[in-house]
């Protein structure tokens, strides 16, 4: 099946790495104008400049998702260069400090939810009310394996990634007759600066374990994995699927 995205607008949260950057040259590839947002604009900046040199179109936007202004404007950016939006990869976010629930620091659980939570709600928010003007759209949120178990030790980034499950369905369930499609992914253990970051802080050994004895495939995913079930999502083939949350785990909640 070849999916295409000629003449679309898509737009990527967290685009400077892992899956938001897989996931933004897989838009551009398709045939898109990408609009590649992260907090680091030094790195957006240079990734958007990579796949502009190979001829697509690109935007690169600074934007910190915790910050309903920098989210408005990314979308009115967006907007303003492209002239409308069809697809967006709600991706950003952060990992959680690794503590039981009686002593999760306060701060840690407020940086957690603004960013995993009320970040996807708030560029959900600013999305929906361009494509409710053009009566079209469609939107994945990213959640995470996360969000439909819990975690020992990560009770604050399970939380906040089950709230995108939430999210995702309401909103789905608001714009079902109006042209707008809303539904989340929920990677699994996938090979990203983020789990590089787990292993360096001495996560490897628990990571290792869980790939062995709880993922049916044996094997880490990779961010292309993920970007194809987001594409897919935001493509006609799926125009009939709205609400769903796809697990990208390698069978791991088959279990």
């Amino acid at each position: 099946m070849n999916i295409s995205f000629e003449d679309k607008v898509a737009l990527v949260t967290g685009a400077a790495s892992g899956l938001g950057l897989a996931t933004a040259k897989a838009f551009a590839e398709a045939g898109a104008s990408v609009v590649l947002a992260d907090w680091n604009e030094k790195d957006v900046q240079a990734a958007a400049k990579v796949l502009a040199d190979k001829g697509h179109k690109t935007l690169a936007v600074r934007c910190d998702v915790s910050d309903d202004a920098q989210v408005e404007a990314m979308v009115k950016q967006t907007v303003a260069t492209f002239g409308r939006l069809d697809a967006a990869y709600n991706n950003a976010g952060v990992q959680g400090i690794l503590a039981e629930t009686a002593d999760s620091p306060r701060d840690d659980y407020d940086r957690v939810m603004a960013i995993n939570l009320r970040g996807v709600w708030s560029c959900m928010k600013f999305e929906l009310q361009q494509m409710r003007e053009q009566g079209s759209g469609a939107i994945v949120n990213c959640s995470s394996l996360g969000g439909l178990i819990g975690g020992n030790r990560r009770g604050t980034y399970h939380a906040a990634k089950h709230g995108v499950i939430g999210f995702t369905k309401s909103a789905a369930l608001e714009y079902a007759t109006r042209g707008i499609r809303v539904n989340d992914v929920c990677p699994g253990m996938i090979q990203t600066p983020m789990s590089d970051k787990m292993i360096a802080e001495g996560q490897g050994e628990e990571l290792k374990a869980m790939l062995e004895t709880l993922v049916p495939m044996g094997r880490m995913g990779r961010p292309e994995e993920i970007a194809d079930a987001v594409l897919w999502l935001c493509s006609s083939a799926a125009s009939y699927v709205t609400g769903q949350s796809i697990s990208v785990d390698g069978g791991y909640v088959m279990r």
